[in-house]
Formats: C-alpha cells, structure tokens, sequence
C-alpha cells in the first residue's frame, strides 16, 4: 500500500510541481501583532463566494430562467424540492454576507495600507472582486422574478440610462431592450451563471496568487510588535484558525437562514404599478439615497441626477488608483489625508444606508456579522495567545 502511494505520489511529482508546493507551504508565514485578525477577513469572503457556487450550483438544476417559468421553479425549489428553502435561504443570506465581508476586507486593507509596494496589483484586483461581487448581487436580485425584483431592476437599470453619452446604449445593453423582460431575465441570467464566475475565477487566482507570493502585509507602527513575535506558520496553524472561523460562520449561516428564511413574494407583473417605497439591496442602498436627493433638473444638456452617479464611477477609479496616489506611506508610513477621506466616505456610506432604511430591517445583518466578527476575533487573539 505505501509503495503503491509511493508510486502515485512520484508519478504526480514528475507532472505537477507538489513538491515544490509543499515545500513553499511549509516555509511560508504569517506576521503576529496586534492586528493579526485582519488576515482572516479575506478568508471569510472567500469562504462565503465557496458557498455562493455550491448552493447557485443545486439551485440551477431546478431553476428555469424564463419570464413564464423563474417565478415557479423558485416557488417549486421552495416548497417541493427537499430542503430547497434552506438552499435558497442559505444562497440569499451568504451572497449579502460575502458582500459585507468584501466591505470589511478592503476597508481594514485600506486603513492597514496594505496596498503599498509592492501589492499594488493585490490591491487592484481585490477592487475589481468587489465590483464584481456587487454585479453578482444586481444581476441575481432579479432571477426570483418578484414584483420587488422586478421594480427594483427598473429603477437600477433607469439610473445606468441616466449616465451622460452612453445612457441610453448602456440601458438597452442591461436590458437587452428598451424594457425590463424576459429578455432581461435571461441575460441576467447569464450574467450571473457564467460571465461574472468567470471574471471572478480570474481574479480570484490571481489574487491569492499574489497573496501567497508576497505574503501578509504588516500595518505601520506594528513592525516592532511583529518583529518581538514569533511568526505563525501559514500551514497548518493560520489554515487551521481560518477553517475554525469558516466552520463558526457556516453555523451562523445556517441559523440566519433557518431562523429568517428568504421570502420569494409575488410574482412579477409589469403592468401592475410600481412600489411607492422601491428600494434596492442594502449595499447598493447609499448610491440610491444620494440619487434622492438630486433635485429634477439639467444644466448643459447634462441631467442632475448624472452628476452624482459620475462622481460614484469617479470614487471607484480612484479607488482602484489608492496605491499609486498614496506615496506618502512610503516615506513615512502614514498618510492622514487618505485616512481622513477613507473615515468620510465610511461614515458617509454607513449613514446614508441607515438613512436609507430608518428601521429595523437591516439589524438582523448587523447582528448576525457583528456576532460572527466578534467570535472570531475573540477566538483568534486567543489562539495567538496559546501559540505565542
């Protein structure tokens, strides 16, 4: 039996670099200091974009993405189909949370500087994982094919028609037409299935590449501290406290969805009239407000409501460019300008989507992530303490 691993292992060697691998994993280490849980927020995410594909994956074989059919196989997946609610409950309640934890991951990469040289291009396409994870949370809100779904789409779809120059291409792009249709379903659809994986799948490899290959980024004013400590071996240690986080999330995950399963509502009618209080998803929610408090107007031809959604794509290039306008963080390790612009726009965000809702809605979100977080920082500093 050995001679026959023995024989599997060196015929994989000779064809897969494993050895290499293996020896690269052994060696490969991560820095203990004060702020070592801000290694695992990447983890997370990944963790909950694992259970998006799983559970998108039982959730395809019964689903039909048809304006006739999507509202019914979703309502079959949910009440015929065993334990089809839980699946669905879980897919919903995991997208929402991988799309905070990408919040979370880049704003504590942001504060940490983790983007500075020579993780430029780490940053960049973490950037581009969170745009694209937010693309996965617009083209699936439609697919249930809901009234409030439905509503919500046409007004998501309307604010990308209002940009200046390219409006009008890039809402018939969206819509595949002038209308919200079944046309629209199915290329949502497509979106959401094959595309965005795609893109995601990309980026993901290459992120984790990069993240392997230049190892975890320690934040100003916290090299001596990581100096004094011993640093925590990548494999098994740090995979193993993230598994055990991995393991406290999936327990959450599964009470929030058995506890508050995800409603499916009516099916959509494009003739009945529009909520009179239509809002989109939570993450998208800050955008939404903003743009409602943009009186009716123009000015040069140009709409009033253009103006913020061209400051929104503004702030996302600059986003992705942080890295090379900040180099004040390479002479000094600190940058307060960019600290104070990354306090405004997370206050600013935080409270127009709190605004948005004015109540209780999102709180079981806020309690949910905010228990999750707290278990596992707690448990965290806890085993750095036992392995210091």
């Amino acid at each position: 039996m050995k001679a026959a691993v023995n024989s599997i292992r060196d015929w994989l060697n000779e064809r897969l670099p494993m050895q290499e691998a293996a020896d690269f994993a052994s060696h490969k280490t991560v820095p203990v200091h004060r702020l070592t849980v801000v290694y695992y927020f990447g983890g997370m995410t990944l963790f909950f974009f694992i259970v998006q594909v799983i559970t998108g994956i039982l959730l395809m074989l019964y689903y039909r993405p048809s304006a006739e059919a999507a509202f019914e196989s979703v309502e079959f997946i949910m009440t015929a189909v065993p334990f089809g609610w839980l699946i669905r409950s879980v897919h919903s309640w995991s997208a929402n949370l991988m799309v905070f934890f990408a919040f979370v991951h880049l704003a504590t990469v942001y504060f940490t500087k983790a983007y500075r040289s020579p993780r430029e291009i780490t940053w960049i396409s973490g950037c581009f994982l969170l745009f694209l994870a937010l693309g996965f949370g617009f083209s699936g809100y439609l697919l249930p094919w809901n009234q409030l779904a439905f509503f919500a789409t046409r007004v998501g779809t309307d604010i990308a028609g209002a940009v200046p120059f390219v409006g009008e291409w890039a809402l018939r792009f969206l819509r595949g037409g002038d209308r919200v249709t079944g046309g629209t379903l199915s290329r949502f659809y497509g979106w959401h299935v094959a595309i965005l994986p795609l893109m995601t799948t990309a980026f993901l490899g290459l992120h984790l590449l990069l993240v392997q290959l230049q190892g975890m980024s320690v934040p100003p004013g916290e090299e001596e501290t990581a100096k004094q400590r011993r640093p925590m071996k990548f494999f098994p240690n740090f995979m193993l406290r993230d598994l055990w986080g991995w393991i406290l999330a999936l327990g959450v995950l599964a009470a929030m969805a058995a506890l508050f399963p995800w409603e499916l509502g009516e099916k959509a009618d494009p003739f009945a009239p529009a909520f009179a209080d239509i809002r989109p998803e939570w993450y998208f929610m800050f955008m939404f407000e903003t743009l409602k408090l943009v009186p009716g107007g123009e000015i040069a031809g140009i709409e009033y409501e253009a103006i913020p959604i061209l400051l929104f794509s503004l702030g996302g290039l600059l986003l992705l460019l942080v890295p090379f306008l900040d180099r004040g963080v390479e002479r000094t390790g600190r940058s307060p300008i960019f600290d104070i612009i990354g306090v405004v726009a997370l206050i600013y965000i935080v409270g127009m989507t709190s605004w948005g809702y004015r109540s209780l809605a999102p709180v079981y979100i806020v309690l949910a992530t905010g228990a999750l977080m707290a278990i596992l920082s707690v448990g965290t500093r806890r085993w750095a303490r036992v392995n210091k």
